[in-house]
């Protein structure tokens, strides 16, 4: 009884396959529908014709205005598809940032450059925050500034030395600084006033902070989390500028179990189950562990040497999608765009399923900045 059922049933597909499915059969159904239309005037016939008129129409119509609208990196779209959308485009640096998928935008950024005095090295900054605003707008507040401030003090004392043509020797004591040690003092001062004024509201949240200085001759990163940097230098290759901070890292997972915490896997790895990376700025309950720490590595690179194109800073939101050399083939064959193709790799960032807010600063160096 149920092979013939089974038999009744393939033979009723066959037929719905070979005859009321074939392109002949469906286009004299549709030429019967319009005479049918024509002669008797069926309102409702005529209703879901010029329905599916209008429907053509309209898609005909937003395609045409997004080929009209400009090109990003193969994919169109329009701007007000986002609900946050922060651009930034000064000389030779370019930044496009979105809020993309998230309920709330959590990055932020920040350029200080000395137009005037270039011997000063410019201040570019990407901070993501999670757990809310507060300690990225902390960061981005206050650290650019004070590393502007010990920067001006530092370079001050520098062509002090230099007009009294002083001793190495007299130099150190004044205190030996360099724009590594510069980085790191003001980065774990920052994360002390964070921490001080976040907890005293019980507030949670945290940040990464992804900071370079420039100088004519020497680019200097530091990094805390999982923000990233990576250089294009003059055969294109992608140079690190610097290196995530995650917890599944032996050197991090070592570090954190030394404290008596732990991570574990929901999603991604996590220190206590909860946050993503292994090092940021705030996050009290976290720091109160000693399982998450402020610590900065600091990479030092030599310009002369590397003759660089540009650079890419970015929130995490883009390596999510990207891998640094596909990031630096991509921004590399768009130098000449408006933004120096960190809109077109933003939007590209999104469109490949990026979940997380997504910023992208893009710096030309010599050479390629003034050909603008």
């Amino acid at each position: 009884m149920i092979e013939d059922t089974m038999t009744l049933l393939s033979l009723l597909g066959r037929i719905m396959r070979y005859f009321l499915l074939r392109p002949e059969t469906l286009f004299l159904l549709c030429i019967s529908l319009a005479l049918w239309s024509y002669f008797f005037h069926t309102d409702e016939v005529k209703t879901i014709v010029k329905s599916s008129r209008d429907a053509v129409k309209m898609v005909k119509g937003k395609v045409a205005e997004m080929m009209q609208n400009e090109r990003f990196g193969g994919l169109d779209v329009l701007d007000q598809d986002f609900s946050k959308t922060w651009e930034f485009k000064s000389n030779n640096v370019a930044v496009y940032s979105i809020q993309g998928r998230r309920d709330h935008m959590e990055d932020r950024f920040e350029v200080l450059m000395d137009i005037v005095n270039k011997s000063h090295p410019s201040i570019f900054g990407v901070f993501d925050g999670h757990g809310g605003e507060a300690a990225a707008d902390f960061a981005k507040a206050h650290l650019p500034e004070a590393l502007r401030q010990q920067l001006l003090t530092y370079e001050r004392e520098k062509e002090r030395d230099r007009e009294k043509d002083k001793e190495k020797d007299e130099k150190k004591e004044r205190g030996g600084l360099s724009y590594p040690s510069i980085l790191e003092q003001q980065i774990l001062a920052l994360d002390r006033e964070m921490l001080e004024k976040l907890s005293a509201t019980y507030n949670e949240a945290g940040t990464t902070c992804l900071v370079a200085l420039l100088s004519d001759k020497e680019l200097t990163v530091a990094n805390v989390g999982d923000s990233r940097g990576v250089l294009c230098d003059k055969n294109g290759n992608a140079i690190p500028l610097s290196h995530d901070h995650k917890p599944y890292q032996l050197k991090e997972r070592k570090r954190i179990k030394k404290a008596g915490g732990f991570i574990s896997f929901n999603g991604s790895w996590r220190v206590q189950g909860i946050l993503a990376m292994s090092r940021s700025l705030g996050d009290y309950p976290l720091k109160n562990l000693n399982v998450v720490i402020p610590d900065p590595d600091i990479l030092s690179f030599d310009l002369d040497k590397l003759q660089p194109e540009f650079m890419i800073l970015a929130s995490d939101g883009l390596w999510d999608t990207f891998s640094n050399e596909e990031a630096v083939r991509f921004i590399r064959e768009r130098l000449d765009e408006p933004h120096f193709g960190a809109k077109s790799i933003v939007l590209q960032s999104f469109y490949r399923g990026c979940p997380d807010n997504i910023t992208v600063m893009v710096v030309k160096f010599k050479g390629k900045a003034s050909e603008q």
